[in-house]
């Protein structure tokens, strides 16, 4: 039950950082999302956010920053074992499933949704 707990808490920080930044500074969603996978990519390349993920699980890997983490674990592990290609090629096989379900689902949603112009 406890795992559930920080997977919520630190998941919930994590959004609550991106609601702060959307509400106090002139910071456009875009530019957070870019934020946020860069600041995932930098943290998981120095080590700082393993150590997370190990203790909060889904609460660090769902966010943003935990794509961004993805793809630096991936390129890491590509590069040790297969050498500098590694570098361009781990990124997307480690992501290559998140990936493909946001295209799946992001199709499903435009198949079946009905969207509504704003005005």
């Amino acid at each position: 039950m406890m795992q559930y707990l920080w997977a919520f808490l630190i998941g919930g920080a994590i959004c609550t950082i991106g609601q702060l930044l959307l509400s106090l500074t002139k910071l456009t969603p875009p530019r957070i999302l870019v934020l946020f996978v860069t600041l995932g990519v930098l943290l998981g390349a120095i080590g700082v956010y393993e150590p997370l993920v190990r203790f909060a699980g889904a609460g660090a890997t769902v966010p943003l920053t935990g794509f961004g983490y993805t793809l630096a674990k991936g390129a890491i592990e590509a590069v040790r074992s297969d050498g500098l290609i590694g570098a361009f090629t781990g990124s997307l096989k480690a992501a290559a499933g998140g990936i493909a379900a946001a295209i799946l689902f992001g199709y499903l949603g435009a198949l079946f949704g009905k969207p509504k112009t704003k005005y």
